[in-house]
């Protein structure tokens, strides 16, 4: 498998040889073009004070083919179309020669050319360069669409500059293979060390940093790996510390009822109702427990499912202050209901619902001592419904508070699960609001109290 760097030489490679072609090509021609124009303008201008000395001399143009020669030396010449000269090859002398009527005097045009005896039209004539004795006109010479022929020198010039384009372009060929090899490397060095950093990654070593500094798009893509590595280390230790507090969570409560199992089996202590309802309240707690690591699972997966009702809300809040009014009783707390009564109705699962406002609820229950309050409120704000649960408790430092709705994240590490929790449910709650189009927030201040609000789009 060819790596990037190979690649890339090949394509610059194809494309400096397409270019250098096209150039020397592009250079040859135009230089020749106008080599051939200098050359043609310079003999038309000899040839002219040529023909004019001849005609002034003799007083026709019998023998016009004689200033030609002086111009083309080196051009073979006639005077007869099919004579004895011609059959041989001729050079293409670029110019005609007519008499003031059009008929063509004497030029050697080359094969398929007009040939002598022949006429130009007057249109055509009149295009040419009038030929002047005595300020009357006697002929016309006429340029030709023809390659005018060349000497040795010029011959000699041309290949020059031909073999000079072929060099300057083998060489600016090779120049810019090497700036460009250097080029490819500077800028398959940042791959390259992606690519070295996506295998040590890949082989679990988790947060490591590549060190590109550049501000293209490939410093970009390295800030969105580093980015992406330390995020997958901070999920990577929050994994480990999950199942840590989970298996905390299971030890516990496990750890208990095989102590009671155990001495119960063996006779060493007898069967009370306190120690059959502490067994009964461990394996509650084992059973929220699995619970929630399903539920927690089901919306990873997005494989939970949604009753989906138009709901009262007011009716699912009511019912939750009746569910938890005994515990908070127990425990010394006061839990009310407050807000507006006439809710507006809304598209909501009641069960989940439910579930979010009692993960809440019972989230502030377990921070409260006794004589601490915890309102339920509920209003309608725009085209939203917000519900809140209010503590008075101890509040969330500024530094826990991002991670409040991490999984197993708890503010007090040292709390036991004594209500069935996991450390779950705000992650839980999180993630049920989410899935019903909602948003949750939190506002904590420290020894005054925490707000949890839920808001929900009103249908």
């Amino acid at each position: 498998m060819r790596s990037l760097s190979v690649k890339i030489t090949l394509v610059l490679v194809v494309v400096s040889i397409i270019g250098a072609l096209f150039t020397s090509f592009y250079i040859q021609n135009q230089t020749q073009k106008a080599f051939d124009n200098f050359i043609r303008d310079r003999d038309q201008q000899v040839l002219v004070e040529a023909l004019t000395e001849y005609y002034s001399a003799t007083g026709n143009w019998e023998d016009a083919h004689i200033p030609f020669q002086q111009v083309y030396p080196f051009a073979q010449h006639s005077t007869q179309a099919g004579g004895q000269q011609g059959n041989q090859p001729y050079a293409n002398i670029p110019f005609i020669l007519t008499s003031t009527s059009g008929e063509i005097i004497d030029t050697n045009p080359g094969p398929g050319g007009p040939k002598p005896g022949a006429s130009v039209p007057l249109d055509e004539v009149e295009k040419g360069i009038s030929l002047e004795v005595d300020g009357n006109i006697v002929g016309w010479l006429i340029p030709a669409t023809l390659q005018g022929p060349r000497n040795s020198p010029q011959k000699d010039f041309l290949n020059t500059v031909q073999q000079g384009l072929v060099i300057s372009s083998i060489g600016t060929l090779l120049i810019a293979l090497t700036l460009g090899g250097f080029l490819i490397q500077s800028f398959t060095r940042p791959i390259r060390k992606l690519a070295g950093a996506t295998e040590k990654v890949a082989g679990g070593e988790l947060g490591y940093q590549v060190d590109i500094r550049s501000k293209d798009e490939l410093g970009k893509l390295a800030s969105s790996f580093n980015r992406m590595s330390t995020d997958l280390e901070k999920a990577d230790l929050a994994r480990k510390q999950m199942t840590s507090d989970i298996a905390h969570d299971l030890r516990t409560p496990l750890t208990i009822l095989q102590g009671y199992t155990e001495v119960l089996s063996e006779g060493k202590m007898a069967g009370t109702t306190e120690i059959y309802q502490t067994m009964y309240q461990q394996s509650q707690h084992l059973g929220y427990l699995i619970d929630d690591l399903k539920t927690l699972s089901l919306l990873d997966s997005e494989e939970l499912t949604f009753q989906i009702q138009n709901i009262d809300p007011a009716l699912i809040l009511q019912q939750v202050e009746s569910a938890f009014l005994p515990l908070a009783k127990e425990k010394g707390i006061e839990l009310s209901l407050a807000g507006e009564i006439d809710l507006p109705r809304v598209d909501l699962d009641p069960g989940r619902l439910t579930q979010i406002l009692g993960n809440l609820v019972n989230n502030s229950l377990q921070v409260l001592s006794f004589g601490g309050k915890i309102e339920l409120r509920s209003y309608q704000k725009g085209d939203n419904l917000i519900l809140e649960v209010v503590d008075d408790g101890p509040g969330i430092s500024e530094e826990n508070l991002p991670h409040i709705f991490n999984r197993s994240f708890r503010t007090d590490s040292s709390r036991n699960s004594e209500f069935g929790s996991s450390g779950l449910g705000l992650a839980i709650t999180r993630k049920l609001v989410e899935a019903q189009k909602g948003r949750i927030s939190v506002q904590s201040t420290l020894g005054e109290g925490t707000t949890f609000q839920v808001e929900f789009p009103i249908a």
